[in-house]
């Protein structure tokens, strides 16, 4: 299910509002896609000129937009791609606490142009498809808990 977001949200920019949504437009769409975790398409394509990100470690200025890719991968063989999709969501899920206020994910296509500092990769050419919803990532955590064995977040606890 989408809906549509208040216009200083994302003109036009359209809400997945359950894990469902985000599991289809992965399906559907024939191209590949990335989740980003921000303020949103707006800010990053004005503030980065030319779509770029800065590794926050260093102050490097990257060539590209830093994101974590969507697209099921071969080895994961018939396995639900709605278990894919909330694997994805929640191995990024600390950064939206960890990154400023407002950030929050959503949906991007583009060409990938390179990898950042920790392997994720760059997107440059690209272009928003939907905000994720905040009640999507809980609906990942909760199926990620329902899963066998010792599932979390990428961001482990020394």
């Amino acid at each position: 299910m989408t809906r549509r977001r208040p216009a200083a949200a994302q003109p036009g920019l359209p809400v997945l509002t359950t894990l469902d949504a985000v599991a289809a437009l992965v399906e559907r769409v024939g191209e590949p896609l990335y989740v980003r975790w921000s303020r949103g398409p707006e800010p990053d394509l004005a503030h980065h000129a030319g779509a770029s990100s800065t590794d926050d470690l260093t102050g490097t200025s990257l060539p590209g937009l830093s994101a974590n890719p969507l697209g099921v991968e071969p080895w994961w063989s018939d396995r639900p791609v709605r278990l894919w999709v909330a694997r994805r969501l929640h191995d990024y899920s600390h950064l939206r606490h960890d990154k400023a206020p407002g950030v929050r994910p959503w949906v991007l296509s583009g060409r990938e142009a390179g990898r950042g500092p920790d392997n994720e990769p760059l997107v440059r050419d690209v272009r928003p498809m939907a905000w994720i919803d905040p009640r999507v990532i809980d609906e990942a955590e909760d199926e990620v808990r329902r899963q066998r064995g010792p599932w979390g977040p990428l961001r482990r606890a020394p």
